[in-house]
């Protein structure tokens, strides 16, 4: 047990401050503006279950999946970040309210079945700076020295966990804006558009400090 609550303490420890739950699913709501109530609950199930799928995935076969198509960890952080400081500078510069502009998606089924994927999961909420975390973590000492079985579990006990979280804030991102008001909202929007931003700058800066190491 002391293995399992290790593992799972490590992973999730490490996922929650980047994944940022609570702060994405303001993000979430900015995009979602035109859905019902019913359809931005069906999307955090689906935003939830891709989070689960590209957090285990990463851990497990992330690294062997970059080694094949030759691509290093900081060439997915350049690449990614420009993905999320693209996405965090649409949000910071949306209209108030985040009612018009092209960062808001078109209320159809496909349309919101298709972005359940991209740009709400990847890279909006579980983007480059959570996949390289997650696959340093799968390559790291504890998992080797501790067994693969426990720590694994742990491991995707922690995943299912943040896959929660998410879900949870996702689901009732519309009763936290009705708590807080349109105003504050739109403002924690933008606040946390501007961290996404600076996450993106960060994840850019950090990959390119690695490939400059590499000369």
């Amino acid at each position: 047990m002391s293995i399992i609550l290790a593992s799972f303490l490590l992973v999730f420890g490490s996922l929650f401050p980047i994944v940022n739950p609570p702060g994405s699913a303001f993000i979430f709501l900015a995009h979602t503006r035109s859905a019902t109530h019913a359809q931005r609950a069906e999307l955090a199930a689906r935003v939830a279950a891709y989070a689960f799928i590209i957090v285990v995935g990463s851990m497990f076969v992330g690294s062997h999946v970059l080694g094949l198509f030759g691509v290093s960890i900081p060439a997915l952080r350049v690449g990614g970040g420009l993905v999320v400081a693209v996405a965090g500078w649409r949000l910071l510069n949306a209209k108030p309210g985040a009612t018009e502009g092209d960062i808001v998606l078109a209320a159809t089924p496909e349309t919101l079945r298709s972005a359940a994927f991209y740009p709400l999961t990847m890279p909006l909420t579980t983007g480059p700076g959570t996949i390289a975390v997650t696959i340093a973590l799968g390559t790291s000492q504890p998992f080797a020295q501790t067994g693969p079985s426990l720590a694994t579990v742990g491991a995707l006990l922690a995943a299912m966990a943040i896959s929660a979280v998410i879900y949870l804030c996702f689901r009732f991102a519309d009763r936290m804006e009705g708590l807080l008001g349109r105003a504050v909202t739109d403002a924690l929007m933008r606040l946390f558009a501007l961290l996404l931003l600076s996450v993106g700058v960060e994840i850019i800066w950090r990959g390119i400090s690695e490939m400059a190491r590499t000369l």
